[in-house]
């Protein structure tokens, strides 16, 4: 495969170098939101009882099918330094608010050690600019306070410090019974499964031995099948196809025969979950074997062995993979595999 999701890493906040790194909030994020927003929003803190229940009620909301977003600030000591948070609501179309939607900005909060550094800017421009391209809202409100109103007449409110409204039009109108359906729609699609798929093919030799690939940059996962992720646009008999034309010069022949359909959980570093389907290849020649011709930036070995001594050389979850598929070109019925990131 041409991607080694388990050895992406994530990138460390980058705090006081004067561009703060901001990034959208996840659900792990709400205790952090609360405690800035009890700490230094609100008149008086709360409790921490108090926090710990808003934090229970504000996870599930900062998911894709909730309607909280957030962005934040990393503090070097692992607590947030600055956060920005709104809510969405429906509301009934109109010219100005076409989609049907609106958002208040709920809490802006910047740590008092890290304050007049850009933070609040920062976060509220990305959860602005968010709310307008990804969630096509165009009617926002917000209550601030009188030091806090600049800053949101930067961005477009106007209106007395308690009471400011903003609209953002960044698209022509449309019959509203279009708009309603198209709303409806997007919002549906930011709550299904988001999934990374590829496609693979399995060669055997004339025996039946399983050919693989040596991976110069999977150390975890060292030797695999041909194939890797799909492209956009692309249906995986096509990837499986440009794949493996381009890590061994080969070119499988259809029609496709799928033998395994492969589906794992996010983990090992990887936000989301991964597909796959596993066709066969067939039974290559010892001429067609010698001919094959690496990347060099992939692959380095190409390897033909029974299935009793590729055990020594893999990861148990990726030897149950390659023996079910083996199953599956042996008996002709395709295998269902889970394969999970996280079992490493």
């Amino acid at each position: 495969m041409t991607r080694d999701t388990a050895t992406i890493a994530a990138v460390g906040p980058k705090i006081d170098t004067g561009r703060p790194t901001v990034r959208a909030a996840t659900s792990a994020d709400a205790e952090g939101i609360t405690r800035l927003r009890s700490e230094h929003v609100l008149s008086a803190p709360m409790t921490d009882p108090w926090i710990q229940q808003c934090a229970i009620e504000l996870a599930p909301r900062l998911t894709p099918a909730g309607d909280a977003r957030a962005f934040v600030i990393d503090a070097p000591d692992g607590e947030l330094a600055a956060c920005a948070l709104a809510l969405i609501q429906p509301v009934l179309p109109a010219p100005t608010y076409p989609r049907g939607l609106a958002a208040r900005v709920h809490v802006v909060a910047t740590h008092p050690a890290v304050r007049r550094r850009g933070y609040a800017r920062a976060v509220v421009s990305a959860l602005l600019d968010h709310l307008s391209r990804v969630e096509h809202v165009t009617l926002y409100e917000v209550h601030a306070g009188a030091e806090a109103a600049p800053l949101y007449r930067e961005f477009g409110f106007t209106g007395s410090a308690e009471s400011m409204r903003m609209t953002r039009l960044e698209e022509p109108s449309a019959p509203c019974g279009q708009r309603s359906s198209s709303a409806r729609t997007e919002h549906y699609a930011e709550t299904v499964l988001k999934a990374t798929a590829w496609a693979c093919v399995y060669f055997t030799d004339e025996d039946d031995r399983p050919l693989q690939l040596h991976s110069v940059y999977s150390p975890a996962h060292p030797w695999q099948l041909v194939g890797g992720t799909m492209d956009p646009g692309e249906r995986p008999w096509e990837t499986a196809v440009r794949e493996c034309q381009e890590e061994t010069g080969l070119t499988p022949v259809g029609p496709p025969r799928l033998l395994a359909a492969v589906y794992g959980l996010p983990g090992g570093g990887w936000p989301y979950s991964t597909l796959g389907c596993v066709f066969d290849g067939g039974r290559l020649t010892a001429a067609q074997i010698r001919g094959i011709v690496l990347r060099p930036d992939e692959h380095d070995e190409v390897r033909v062995l029974p299935l009793t001594e590729w055990e020594a050389l893999m990861p148990p979850e990726d030897l149950t993979r390659l023996n079910a598929v083996a199953e599956a070109r042996r008996t002709g019925a395709a295998a269902y595999v889970d394969w999970d990131w996280a079992t490493e």
